[in-house]
Parts: C-alpha cells; sequence; structure tokens
C-alpha cells in the first residue's frame, strides 16, 4: 500500500481546522469558505460576485493540498518538510477528486439544514454547487492531472476558477492544447524583477520570474478561448509593496481582462514570519493600487474594505461582457443532487 503524504494525527489536524481531504491519497482536499458560511446566513457575498459566483453554491478546493514550489512568507498555511516535492507522488485520478469534493461539500454543509438563519432555499442551492475555485492551498499546476480535473468539473455545467503562481507556463499551456479552459484564470504576481522574486518567495524553481512572465504572455491565448483572465496582486508592505511602474509594465505586457490588488491578511502562520504592520489598511492598499491603475490605462470597478481588494477591468468592452457571463452563471443549475 503506498504511503499518504499525511499521516492520520495530520490528517485529524486538518480536519479539526475545517479541511475535508478527499480520495485515497489524500493530496487533495475542501474547506468551506467564509464567504459561503456569511451567505448561508443571510449575510454578503464574495468579492467575486462581480463574477457572478454565489458564494452559497462555490466549492473551494484544492488538488494539491501543502504541495506548492513557493515559500512566500505571507502564505498563512504551514510549511511542511516536504511541501515542495510533488515529484513521485502517487495521485488520485480528477474523476475521483470531483465526485469525492462534491460529496465532501455537500457533508461540510449539511448542518446548515438546521440552521435558523439559513432558508431552504439557500440550503437547496448550496446542495448544488455550480462553482469551484482551485485555489485553497498549495499550486494546482503541480497536480500533473490539472486538465483533466478541469474537463471534469466543466461537464458537469460548473464554473471552474484557477489560481496560480505562473511558475509552471508548460502546464497552462497543456490547458490550452486540451481545450481545458477555465472560466477565471488568475496569475498571482508578487514582485517586478528577478532578484525580488527569488527573495519574497523563496521559490525553489530556478529562474522563477522568467517561468511568470512565460505566465503572463500565455493570457491572451486563454482570453481568446473565453476565459477571464487576472493578473493578481498581492501586496505586503515593506516586502512587495513597490515598484508601481514595474507592476504596471506587466500589466501592459499581459493585457488581462482584470487586475486585482489584494492587501496581505496577518492571518495564520505568516503571524510568525511578518510582523501586524506589513498589512496595509485599505486605505494604503488603495493608494498603492491606484498608483498602479493609473499607469495602465484600466478602470477601477471595485473597492471593498473588508476584503481588502481592489479590482480594475482593462475597458468597458471587457466589463459589458463579464456583466452578460455573470448572469449566465448566476443561472446555472448546478449539479444535481444525486448520490456521488
Amino acid at each position: 500500500m503506498e504511503a499518504l503524504k499525511f499521516s492520520e494525527d495530520r490528517i485529524k489536524k486538518y480536519e479539526a481546522a475545517g479541511y475535508r481531504l478527499i480520495g485515497s491519497h489524500k493530496h487533495a482536499g475542501v474547506e468551506i469558505c467564509r464567504w459561503t458560511k456569511s451567505r448561508l446566513r443571510g449575510g454578503r457575498n464574495c468579492y467575486k460576485s462581480i463574477y457572478g459566483i454565489d458564494s452559497r453554491r462555490c466549492i473551494q478546493m484544492t488538488p494539491t493540498v501543502d504541495f506548492c514550489n513557493f515559500a512566500c512568507p505571507w502564505c498563512w498555511r504551514p510549511f511542511g518538510l516536504h511541501r515542495n516535492k510533488a515529484h513521485g507522488t502517487v495521485w488520485d485520478e480528477p474523476l475521483t477528486i470531483v465526485k469525492e469534493m462534491i460529496k465532501a461539500q455537500r457533508e461540510l454543509l449539511s448542518g446548515f439544514g438546521g440552521n435558523p438563519l439559513t432558508s431552504k432555499e439557500s440550503f437547496n442551492k448550496a446542495m448544488r454547487p455550480a462553482h469551484v475555485a482551485i485555489s485553497l492551498d498549495g499550486e494546482p499546476t503541480l497536480y500533473p492531472f490539472l486538465a483533466d480535473l478541469i474537463n471534469e468539473v466543466k461537464s458537469r455545467g460548473m464554473t471552474s476558477f484557477l489560481v496560480t503562481n505562473g511558475s509552471l507556463p508548460n502546464r497552462l499551456k497543456e490547458l490550452i492544447e486540451r481545450n481545458a479552459i477555465p472560466t477565471n484564470l488568475y496569475v498571482s504576481v508578487y514582485s517586478t524583477s528577478s532578484e525580488d522574486y527569488d527573495l519574497v518567495t523563496r521559490s525553489s524553481v530556478p529562474g522563477a520570474f522568467r517561468k511568470v512572465f512565460e505566465s503572463l504572455s500565455l493570457l491572451n491565448r486563454f482570453g481568446e478561448n473565453g476565459c477571464r483572465t487576472v493578473f493578481r496582486m498581492t501586496v505586503v508592505k515593506n516586502v512587495n509593496m513597490k515598484d508601481p511602474d514595474g507592476y504596471a509594465y506587466l500589466i501592459k505586457m499581459a493585457e488581462p481582462h482584470f487586475v486585482e490588488v489584494k492587501g496581505y491578511a496577518w492571518l495564520g502562520e505568516s503571524r510568525l514570519r511578518l510582523p501586524r504592520t506589513t498589512s496595509p489598511t485599505f486605505d494604503e492598499l488603495e493608494n498603492f493600487a491606484e498608483k498602479v491603475i493609473e499607469k495602465t490605462g484600466y478602470k477601477i470597478k471595485m473597492r471593498d474594505r473588508i476584503s481588502n481588494i481592489v479590482v480594475a477591468v482593462r475597458d468597458e468592452d471587457t466589463w459589458r461582457w463579464n456583466i452578460e457571463l455573470a448572469k449566465k452563471f448566476l443561472k446555472l443549475d448546478g449539479v444535481p443532487a444525486k448520490n456521488y
């Protein structure tokens, strides 16, 4: 029998923290997003509502729990001893992961069926998930069957939002070649130079900045295939919250549909690595975001103090296209409530 990535004790710790590790080899996982819980209790939606996401129906998952080739100090996850060693791992098939993530999501949300703050309509919607955010933990492009995973999600009429650090452009090329185009593709960009990239991400990937640059150069090809493309920045004071000209240059080169500038949140184990003062206030974030955006010709469409994020769009035609997509996604039927 193959050894699992985690010991049984570590699996229990993940489960105690709200994760559900799925599949035979326990390298994939699901966790209920805070905005899913908020919406089910009658509260606000995630900022991703501008993309047509109903948080009640969104599965937050990853095929690569604790596998990442970056060790960014602002990451709230713990850094395991073998976090960057995905090579040689025995992987579960995409079909297994998709079936089990839907089952896990429903089980994790089952208690809301008796919550007095949760309407029957909201609960029924939650039991028919329609969106999959491949973003929970680790670097999903390390999963060798990512193209099949995205197509498995698409085959069920669900949207897929893929968030990557851009360090494996060949995996992104494979998605294009195999027509495994996600609904949204986010490339997270953490600095503007090769030297800074190695410093701030503590990457185990040689030439990380060059590879991220290559991934950014692929965004237009994804866009041509109907994918929303997003240049995403997590900015940390005194670390990478600098050089707005450099970020603007990368944005103009990549021509994404959207730019998201997100302020680092002082959470989890990042508190052991960084002082609280490195988490920008919303006013500080907004000021920096405006300096970047004004140099690109993009237009700011959302300023969210609670999520500490500023979102800009390339132009009004792109915004109208996005609104039409959002309306379509809000009408998705979702996965039928059958036995998975």
